[in-house]
C-alpha cells in the first residue's frame, strides 16, 4: 500500500514504514548504514523513529 502523502503531522513523521523504500533508505543514509540493516532494525525495533534512530547509533558504535 502506498504511503498517504495526505496523512502528515506527528503520528506520520514520528514512525517509519519499512514497506516504504524511500523510508528505509533515508534511516540508512541518516546513519551511514545499509539498507538490509535498516530493515533489520525496523523488524526487530518496530517503527518509531526516535527508537531506530537510537538503534542505528548503538549499531554504528559496534
Amino acid at each position: 500500500m502506498a504511503d498517504n502523502k495526505q496523512n502528515v503531522g506527528e503520528p506520520d513523521r514520528s514512525r517509519v514504514s519499512g514497506a516504504e523504500d524511500y523510508e528505509v533508505r533515508h534511516i540508512a543514509e541518516k546513519h551511514g548504514i545499509s539498507t538490509h540493516q535498516a530493515r533489520e532494525l525496523i523488524a526487530k525495533h518496530g517503527s518509531q523513529r526516535k527508537e531506530l534512530d537510537a538503534a542505528a547509533e548503538r549499531l554504528k558504535k559496534h
